[in-house]
């Protein structure tokens, strides 16, 4: 089932500044999808479109068959929400546990149920111990769990994150990662916009690249691993498949080169 449905989506900021040039996407729903793109390709702006920071000028954009417009953003974000790049601009209440009390509350939830969806939150996130920790003392990927778990606390069924991954430190960005894997698993649809090609091509089932506020390709992650393309969208080709493209394996992380090379080794000797 397609869970978002975009067609013919244009917007431009002034008659010189066009962020997005017919734009048409679909997207199943439990996927994990990154969208790809140089700076300037139009990313963020197609991410403020999802829940309606930024309405269609053309073409249209539905969630789960509603229409993304002014009458209907109230249940379009209860259905999908959206962590910023900076927490800064999301975190702003004296405790963690008020920060994240903050949507299921504006969302008319009764306080014991308020309660119940911050507890899961943070429980699910690993960040129990943050609780009544006041949100800018806290570490930048302190801060970001603290984001999630924000949305979270809404239950929206699609999640979108906008570079989730800059700023991070590596143990950081393997939390994170693994964050995101424990999410997916609970069925929701994961989002996110990048433009580190290494992180999609281990991550994702599917890739959307962005160049110039059009799409330039979608499909398999394996898109990533075509050459011409890449250099098309001003992207690299992954650090992995550079490493092995002259061969016939295909590792999309790490753990997997290993396994790959562990075996190899053992057949050699």
């Amino acid at each position: 089932m397609d869970i978002v449905e975009i067609k013919n989506l244009s917007y431009a900021y002034t008659h010189e500044t066009i962020a997005l040039q017919d734009i048409s996407i679909n997207i199943k729903e439990q996927r994990k999808i990154a969208i790809l793109g140089a700076n300037g390709s139009g990313k963020s702006t197609l991410l403020q479109h999802f829940n309606g920071l930024i309405l269609p000028q053309k073409g249209s954009i539905k969630i789960k068959g509603t229409s993304v417009c002014k009458e209907s953003l109230y249940d379009i974000r209860k259905i999908l929400g959206i962590v910023f790049d900076n927490p800064d601009d999301q975190l702003f209440s004296t405790t963690v546990y008020e920060d994240v009390a903050f949507g299921p509350r504006n969302l008319g939830y009764k306080e014991e149920e308020v309660e119940k969806a911050v507890e899961n939150a943070l429980s699910l996130i690993g960040i129990e111990d943050l609780k009544h920790r006041q949100p800018y003392n806290l570490s930048l990927g302190q801060k970001k769990k603290v984001a999630i778990a924000g949305v979270l606390a809404m239950e929206p069924e699609i999640m979108i994150f906008d570079e989730p991954f800059s700023g991070l430190d590596p143990y950081s960005l393997q939390q994170f990662i693994y964050i995101l894997e424990k999410l997916n698993s609970k069925g929701r649809t994961l989002i996110i916009t990048t433009h580190d090609v290494d992180i999609a091509y281990s991550w994702a089932d599917e890739c959307i690249i962005l160049k110039e506020g059009k799409v330039l390709a979608e499909g398999s992650i394996d898109l990533l691993e075509d050459e011409i393309l890449m250099e098309e969208a001003k992207l690299k080709t992954p650090n992995l498949y550079e490493v092995f493209s002259n061969t016939s394996m295909r590792p999309k992380n790490i753990n997997k080169a290993k396994e790959l090379l562990t075996k190899l080794f053992k057949k050699e000797n």
